[in-house]
């Protein structure tokens, strides 16, 4: 019977209580339990839960060809095994149903600890929590170890069975079904019913036999446990088991993990081992065909993860090309950029040679007279080997030669002025220290003087 929240409470509850299992990731024990402390005025204790667990595979419990194996309890054979049958029938049949009855009424009283541990005298909020629970995750039990409870299985079993047995698969059974859908293995599921009469005839008989225990062991992954535990119980149904001993082989189908075969009820060894086969051998082309897909995707990953390594080595040696290419335009840009501002320098060096010129050019005094007894008269060789002359007063300074020379259109930037014999070089050039160079007649200059110009860049 399903609940409808419009015939128990308004919209704002639903939304409410809603709000409340989001808040407490939908654990509807812990968000009852914290709602009744906040409302006693008790501190919340709620902790955010650990990181859940791989998400369970989908499951499909009923495929259309699916296989149901149910083995009936053998009859009495013989006239000792009737009469035996008989006489006990009745203890047996008024065991059964005190015991029935037993279970029910304790169970009446005490709700069953594999479902919920709801407290009773819940408020409306409550029970809204829990219907709302029930009604989105109707399948989900509240298996707060499942871990813990498998482990207890495999150290119960092993105290009253001993350890000869299938290999247990130690994790849960969503665990093992991710496990078999990675590896592409079957996956046998045995369901463990204590108060069931034929579960320790199984159990020794059945899973004790070696031929059995090596068959599962090479073949199969093997996982098992109580169902009066909270994850077993939680299996049990979602397998829909029917009665006990439950097995339920289980194979990756379809991209879907299916339940292709049930065996229910008391099964020998070599009838197991013999219906095992037979559906692993009709079920094996889903495994081949699941393995030569992920292979082909594997494949397909590989050589995308190739062509990706390789178009991205491209990328880089193009990468690197443009950088380079783009380094060499730089470099070019940045020489033509030197040899633009030489060349702007170089101008702008000749037009302030230019102006200096014109600037010494009226500071020289004008050439005087050859009839005046303090006339020099001065040839100068220039480094091309043409000739200049000029008059100059022996008083004068050596600075008017220089600048005399300096302005001539034929002499070099860079020179000095030298005799012939013996052989100086006249210091006629201005400087800081040196303002006003010697006059001609200090330098020991004669009348008629041959100078020659002496190119220092040469």
């Amino acid at each position: 019977m399903r609940f409808h929240f419009q015939d128990l409470t308004g919209i704002d509850d639903i939304d409410r209580c809603k709000g409340i299992l989001q808040t407490h990731n939908w654990d509807i024990e812990v968000a009852v339990q914290d709602t009744f402390n906040i409302q006693e005025g008790v501190p919340s204790v709620y902790q955010q839960p650990p990181p859940p667990e791989p998400r369970e595979p989908t499951v499909n419990v009923q495929p259309p060809d699916q296989r149901i194996y149910t083995v009936a309890p053998r009859r009495p054979q013989g006239i000792v095994q009737w009469t035996y049958h008989i006489i006990f029938f009745p203890f047996r049949f008024i065991y059964s149903t005190i015991l029935d009855i037993i279970r029910f009424a304790f169970r009446f009283i005490r709700p069953d600890p594999r479902n919920s541990k709801y407290k009773r005298g819940m408020g409306l909020v409550q029970y809204i929590l829990i219907v709302f629970h029930l009604e989105m995750k109707c399948t989900s039990m509240n298996v707060t170890d499942p871990v813990g409870d498998v482990m207890r299985f495999i150290s119960n079993y092993d105290e009253c069975y001993g350890v000869i047995h299938p290999v247990f698969y130690q994790g849960t059974y969503s665990q093992a079904l991710n496990d078999a859908k990675q590896e592409l293995r079957f996956l046998l599921v045995y369901l463990h019913g204590d108060d069931h009469q034929d579960t320790p005839a199984f159990c020794r008989n059945t899973l004790g036999n070696q031929q059995l225990v090596d068959f599962v062991n090479g073949q199969l992954l093997f996982w098992a446990c109580n169902t009066n535990s909270p994850e077993g119980f939680r299996v049990s149904r979602a397998l829909r088991e029917n009665t006990y001993p439950f097995l339920a082989l289980i194979v990756l189908r379809q991209n879907k993990m299916t339940v292709v075969a049930r065996i229910e009820g008391p099964v020998g060894p070599e009838e197991l081992i013999q219906r095992l086969e037979r559906n692993m051998s009709d079920n094996e082309t889903s495994l081949i065909a699941a393995r030569a897909d992920r292979e082909e995707r594997n494949f397909t990953q590989t050589l995308r993860r190739e062509q990706d390594a390789a178009y991205l080595e491209s990328l880089k040696a193009d990468q690197e090309k443009e950088r380079k290419k783009q380094e060499e335009k730089l470099e070019k840009e940045k020489e033509q950029q030197k040899i633009v501002d030489a060349e702007r320098e170089r101008q702008r060096m000749l037009e302030e040679r230019e102006l200096r010129k014109e600037q010494l050019k009226r500071e020289i005094p004008p050439e005087p007279n050859g009839s005046d007894p303090d006339v020099i008269k001065v040839v100068l060789k220039l480094p091309h080997g043409s000739r200049v002359e000029r008059k100059f007063n022996k008083h004068q300074s050596l600075k008017y030669l220089y600048y005399f020379t300096f302005c001539h259109e034929d002499c070099p930037d860079d020179f000095h002025i030298v005799t012939n014999f013996p052989r100086r070089t006249l210091p006629c050039e201005p400087s800081e220290d040196n303002q006003e160079p010697i006059s001609f007649a200090e330098a020991g200059l004669g009348k008629n003087e041959m100078l020659f110009v002496q190119d220092n860049e040469s």
